[in-house]
Order: C-alpha cells, then structure tokens, then sequence
C-alpha cells in the first residue's frame, strides 16, 4: 500500500494526496497493474507532476520494470481504436482484428497488399502498372509497379490546395503557414527554374543546407523536374561534403550563406565553397558569391506552371549516403516507390492521417528528412518545421502553439529534455503519439516522454535508408511498452538469426525479401556482396538479407534493439562506421592507431562514443581527447561527440591483423 507520505515525498501536493490517496489504494489491491495503471496515469497524473512521482507509480505497478521491459504497458488503446486508427479500419475491411494474422498475410498477398496501398494513399499514375511486382530477375533485383509511369511528386498534392501543407516558425520568430497550393506553386517555379539554367531531367542536384519550407519545395521542385535530389547534411565538414558529391556526380547545389544555431551564426556557403562544388543557387540575397553561383532571387522565374516529368517508378529520384563498414559512406538510391514504402509505414503505425500536424527535428541529409515529406505529403497531412536546434522551451512551445499530433524524436534528445527538464509545463495535450527512431531508446527515458502529454504512446521505428522506413515497429491498435516495438512493418518479413545462421530470438535481425521500398542498387559498391553476400536462407529456402541490428525477441512477442552487430554506431541519431571515425582522428603524435566503438551506457539505451588508442607513451588523456573532438569536428560532424579515450598498448586482433572492436565494446562494458 501506498502511503501520503510517499505521494508528497514524490512532488503530489498534498491536498491532492489526500483526495487521491484511497482511490490509488483500492485500485492496487482490487484491480489488476495493468488496469490499474492506467486509471492512475489517466485520472491521476498530470504532466505537470514531477517526474519522480509518474516513475514512482509506475515502478509500485510493475515491481518487475525496468529489468523486464515487457512487464509493463504504459498505454492502452482505446475501444474505437479499431475503427478509428489507418491499421484498424483497413484490417476490419479482410474481417481480421489480430495485428499478427493482419502483417503476415500483407507478406504473403504482398501484391494485393501493395495494390491495396497505391489506392489509399492516392498515388497518381500517368500510366497504371501492368503488375505490381516482377521477379524475374531474381529476388535481389525486383522491379515494382511494372509498365507504370508516374511521378511520385504528383501524389505529395492531392489534399485540397487550400490546406495548410507546412506550419514554420524561426526561433523568437513569428509563426508562419504555407499552403498546399502555395507550396505547390513554389515547387513548380524551382522546377522551371531548374530547366532554365541549364539542368535536366536525370541531373543530381545536392541539397545542402536546414530542413525549411523552402528546402522542401526545392526537394519537390527537383524530383518533378526529373532530376536526382542528392541529399547531404548541412551538419558535414566541407571534406565530406566534397566526398558526397563527387559520389553522385552532383551537377548543382542549393545552400544558405550561414545558419542560425541558437544565436549564433554559422557558414554555411563558405564549406561548400571549401567543398568544389558545382554551380551552386545561394539562398540569400546579400552574400558575395563565387563565379558561377546565383542568388535564390535571381534564380527564381515566375511561371508557376510545370508538367511533371514521367518516370518509369523504378528511377533514381534521391540519393541518400549511410556509413559503411569501409569508412566510405554507401551512395543509396531512393526511387518513387520508395516513398510509397515510407507513406505506406506512416499510415499503418504511425497512424498519420489528414487532420494531423506532423513534426520530426531531422534534415534532407538524413533518410528521415525525405521519409517525413512523402509520409506527411501522401497522407494528405501538415509538416511543422522549426528552424533551430530542438534543445530547449523555446521548441517545446512551438510544439505547443503548432498544435503537432505527432512528435518524431531522437532518444539522446529526449534525455536531454528529461535532464533540462525544458518542456515541464507546456500544454502538450494535442499530441496524439510519439515516435522514436535513429538509436536505442532508454526505457526510462521513453516513459518519460509519455508523461509530457498524458501518456501517448511512443511508436519505436527501426529500419534504414536501404529499406525506405522501418522493418519493424510498432502500431496505435496494440499496449505500449516503453522502449519495446510490438511488429515488424506491414509488407516487410524478418528473421532474427544467432551467429551460426539458425532461427534465434537473440541476434541478428534480418529481412525476408521482398518488399516495396528496399535498395536494389549502390552506386559505389556491390549491393550483393553488402547484403546478401554469405546470407544463410531460411529453414524453408527463403533468401535473407542482411541490415545489421542486434535483436531480441521477448517471450511476450514484443522485440527489444540491442545495438548494431557490425562495426557501425548510430551516435545522437547518425549513422556512422568506425572507419569513418578512426580515419578522422588518425595523424596524433605517439598513437599509433586507434579503435572507435559504441558502448550503451543505460539499459537498452542511446550509445556513447569511445576511442582506444594504442601507445606506449604517456598522454593527459582530457589533451588527447579535445585533439581527437576537434579533429572529428573539423573533418567529419561535430556532433559525434567523444565520452572517453582509453589508453592501451596495443588493441586486440584477429589472425588476419583486423581489430576486434567486439571485444573492446566487451571489455569496455563489463569494467
């Protein structure tokens, strides 16, 4: 039993202790946790509680939480979930109710289930498909919606143009709007913009700078032009910049002269300059430019009227770069099924629907950026931008004043809030479900989340640039576990594989192709030797391919990420290699070589960056670690921040003289 001394030692006021302190009692001995639970978190708890109290109630709920995660629901759908909810309606429509039976027959009917999907999200064709699907290429190589000619832009504008398509704000700015029409107006303008200068259809033409409204319509405006959108982080040093672009053959660029980053001012133009890049469209109207390069103003005409460039669906339309284990980041093509696979993910989990406000902190450089304009665009839905760093009240009001229905999220942002403790007393009340991805979610971390608005549910999403989206997840029909996923997404099969290649529920997780959204190519390497190179098959024959994510599957069928398997690290939400890592801090006087590895510091949490270093010298290790931090920042991305540096002799290796990071990260974790 719970005491009111207990109550107000956790923050509850104690007139409010006094009036709650029975109704909690008799619901912990008459009724079940989960039950009670959640009375407790709907008529009990308020966001503005401290989180000492919301933790308290929780863990006297679920005794067993957090060293057994799925021990504890933090939300539960509702009775019209079913009929209300994307997921649900559509299952209703085959007569099932059971998420299970529903994913597996959208893998086994997959093209009735994608025929399925091209009608719900309203996809426009010029020409329909012949099939959705033709394998005769081999299961590696599949070719989707066969015969068909579209662009997929044409289906980003299919709300009511007078809707509002993007809500945007700067920090201390006022808050502005955007329509459908507006933006659709401005897309075509770049588009013919884009032809005037010179560019044509199958050109790459990079996007270098924050994710604004303007960043969007140029994303549009290039894909519907026919040209190939490279995507690259604003966040780049200027060498790996160079390096992206030289990748893809970039013809063009779009930049800003600086960014505003919590009031400071950061160049911007100046690294691609640093960078070579090609012809490149500034947007400012100020800043001196190198010969050759124009202002966003000069670029502009005015004719807002442009015919879409028909593509075969299997184009290249975006380039995307994720890390490779090489230390050279893989060049992924997207075409224009791919954003069928992330709208299609969109709709069934994270349940986004016409009447929804969407907001993620992301950029054009990462998958997230593209995936958050199809999936809020073909779901006929809002996208809210803020054009600063999401750190403190001042977004968390944003938030608030944008009424955002569906909050996207990094983890190592969320415990920088949990830590602050910037978003107490906002009034998040419009927000109908988190969502999380880029990194392991921390348990604790995520439950706190929940509390900022009442506890709505935290939609986990795991997958990768090569895959579109997600291949597993979670849905708004089914109990939220924080932290845990609940289902791999619709129309994309897994299997978790131990290390000798046999069915595991501890592993590797791995996908059963096929499915719309996955890459088929690399414009830098073999995307065989990649991803199925040495795959084992399924018991029954099926092929597998590899993605990477360590796995496991928990007796009550929910699934926990563990972390990567390979030597590659998400690191704040960023994908990165070790390679990569180690090629930027190499040239120390006295070191002669080091290892990069991720460690996870929390139960199930965000990974920390650590650098071995081999030496028989003696170093101040705060000298060697602030040497390393500014070389990463200088030539890789200054948010990869380094937790610590340990010193060794000599770093451990197989026969074949490769360093065995496996055994650091275990050395590093267990001292």
């Amino acid at each position: 039993m719970i005491t009111i001394e207990q109550l107000i030692q956790h923050g509850m006021p104690k007139a409010q202790a006094l009036s709650m302190i029975e109704m909690i009692n008799t619901l912990l001995k008459n009724h079940t946790p989960e039950h009670a639970w959640k009375n407790i978190s709907q008529h009990v708890l308020r966001p503005t509680h401290p989180f000492s109290l919301h933790r308290f109630l929780f863990t006297t709920m679920y005794p067993h939480w957090p060293n057994q995660l799925d021990s504890a629901p933090a939300y539960f759908p509702d009775s019209t979930s079913m009929s209300s909810t994307n997921i649900g309606q559509f299952m209703a429509t085959l007569g099932m109710q059971d998420v299970t039976e529903f994913h597996a027959w959208t893998v086994r009917e997959y093209n009735d289930f994608w025929r399925k999907v091209l009608d719900l999200l309203h996809i426009q064709f010029d020409e329909k498909p012949k099939a959705i699907c033709d394998l005769s290429q081999g299961i590696e190589s599949p070719a989707w919606l066969v015969g068909a000619k579209l662009n997929i832009v044409n289906s980003c504008f299919t709300a009511n143009l007078e809707k509002t398509a993007i809500i945007f704000q700067a920090k201390n700015g006022p808050m502005h709007k955007m329509s459908y029409g507006e933006l659709l107006s401005l897309t075509n303008r770049i588009a013919n913009s884009l032809i005037a200068q010179g560019f044509k259809s199958g050109d790459a033409i990079a996007i270098v700078m924050p994710m604004t409204a303007e960043a969007v319509a140029i994303y549009l405006g290039i894909i519907k032009m026919g040209g190939v959108v490279v995507s690259i982080a604003d966040s780049f040093s200027s060498d790996e910049i160079a390096t992206r672009l030289t990748i893809a053959k970039a013809k063009g660029v779009f930049t800003q002269d600086m960014i505003l980053r919590d009031q400071k001012r950061l160049p911007l133009y100046e690294k691609i300059i640093a960078a070579k890049a090609p012809k490149t469209i500034v947007l400012s109207d100020t800043c001196a430019l190198r010969e050759g390069d124009i202002h966003w103003q000069s670029f502009l005409v005015t004719n807002d009227n442009f015919t879409a460039y028909s593509a075969n669906p299997m184009d290249t339309n975006n380039i995307l770069f994720s890390s490779g284990t090489t230390g050279i980041p893989k060049a992924i093509p997207w075409n224009h099924t791919t954003a069928i696979k992330s709208a299609s993910d969109a709709f069934f989990h994270q349940n986004v629907q016409a009447d929804d406000i969407v907001a993620w902190p992301t950029n054009l450089g990462w998958m997230m950026g593209p995936w958050l304009i199809f999936s809020t665009f073909l779901n006929q839905a809002t996208l809210a931008l803020y054009y600063d760093l999401p750190r403190d009240k001042d977004y968390g009001k944003f938030i608030q004043d944008a009424k955002v229905t569906m909050l996207g999220v990094v983890p190592t942002l969320v415990a920088s809030w949990k830590q602050s403790e910037c978003m107490h007393g906002l009034d998040w009340s419009a927000i109908k479900r988190f969502t999380s991805t880029a990194e392991c979610s921390n348990a604790e971390d995520m439950l706190y989340l929940m509390s900022l608005a009442g506890y709505k549910p935290v939609i986990e999403y795991c997958g990768g640039t090569e895959i579109g989206g997600a291949y597993l997840t979670s849905t708004m029909i089914e109990k939220n576990y924080p932290s845990l996923f609940t289902s791999p997404a619709m129309g994309m099969d897994i299997a978790i594989i131990d290390e000798a290649g046999h069915p595991s529920d501890h592993g590797e997780l791995t996908i059963i192709p096929p499915s719309m959204g996955l890459s088929t190519t690399l414009l830098n390497a073999d995307h065989h030797e990649i991803y199925y190179a040495n795959m084992p098959n399924t018991p029954d024959g099926k092929t597998l391919r590899r993605h990477g994510d360590q796995t496991q599957r928990l007796k009550s069928g929910n699934y926990a990420i563990l972390g990567r398997s390979d030597d590659t690290m998400n690191l704040g939400g960023i994908k990165i290699s070790s390679a990569e890592i180690e090629r930027a801090i190499k040239g120390i006087a006295g070191i002669t070589e080091t290892a990069a590895i991720a460690v996870n510091l929390a139960h199930h949490g965000p990974s920390s960056l650590v650098i071995y270093a081999a030496t028989t010298g003696s170093f101040d290790k705060n000298e060697v670690k602030k040497h390393m931090q500014s070389k990463i920042n200088q030539h890789l991305n200054p948010l990869f921040k380094i937790f610590d540096v340990v010193f060794k002799t000599e770093l451990p290796k197989t026969a074949s003289n490769k360093i065995m990071r496996r055994i650091l990260r275990d050395e590093y974790q267990q001292g």
